[in-house]
């Protein structure tokens, strides 16, 4: 292994390490010896990559805005329309906020502790609900009249919602309560022609968080159980 290699993988071990604590305790309380000693190196070491916490901080954020990058760059690569597409991100970013304590950190202290000023993860998110709702609406796969500002803050509001309520019952975060969000919300903004081929469980098996979730845009006897 190289020298670069071998800093990179201590720096990414800080930065999860880091996560973990910031979730765990919250920033304040974090401290950089349980930082450093998570990831299995020294002080000296974290100092090295890291000036101080909010360096560290900051790099956690950094991290999770990649991850979201990564995953609106993934959702444009599969050959769906634009209404599934935002179906599909919507269900990969609460997969990645389930599944990744960098995410779920990184938002958390975006939105918390303002140390990051440059970046706003919440608008980011919103951006790239912009972008394809206004994308839909080229493709015309949105329904007669339906203004597409208030549908993006509907899905902004609602998401950010399901990722802040999560932080104490991670069942908002659920695959199942996601796609019962898009089971009330699609036919009510689908041009009627596309609604039968949507699949508000997503279509981009990635975003697959649970199986065994309906994908129809009636529920099931079954989902309607639970």
């Amino acid at each position: 292994m190289s020298k670069q290699e071998r800093a990179a993988r201590t720096r990414n071990a800080l930065i999860h390490s880091a996560a973990e604590l910031f979730e765990r305790h919250g920033y304040v309380k974090a401290s950089l010896d349980e930082i450093s000693s998570g990831a299995g190196v020294s002080r000296g070491a974290l100092h090295f990559h890291f000036a101080n916490k909010a360096a560290v901080a900051d790099a956690v954020e950094t991290a999770a805005a990649h991850s979201l990058r990564r995953a609106a760059d993934d959702a444009g690569l599969v050959r769906v329309n634009a209404l599934q597409a935002l179906v599909n991100l919507s269900h990969a970013l609460a997969h990645l906020l389930h599944g990744e304590v960098v995410v779920r950190a990184g938002f958390r202290l975006n939105c918390e502790t303002g140390l990051h000023t440059d970046l706003s993860l919440r608008r980011q998110w919103q951006r790239c609900v912009q972008r394809l709702v206004a994308q839909a609406a080229r493709e015309k796969v949105l329904a007669t009249g339906v203004p597409q500002e208030r549908f993006v803050a509907t899905v902004v509001a609602a998401t950010t919602g399901f990722e802040v309520l999560s932080r104490s019952d991670t069942n908002w975060l659920s695959h199942y309560s996601l796609t019962g969000f898009w089971q009330l919300l699609l036919p009510a903004v689908a041009a009627q022609r596309i609604l039968g081929g949507l699949d508000p469980s997503g279509t981009d098996s990635a975003c697959a968080g649970t199986p065994g979730i309906p994908g129809q845009l009636t529920p099931t006897r079954d989902a309607r159980s639970h």
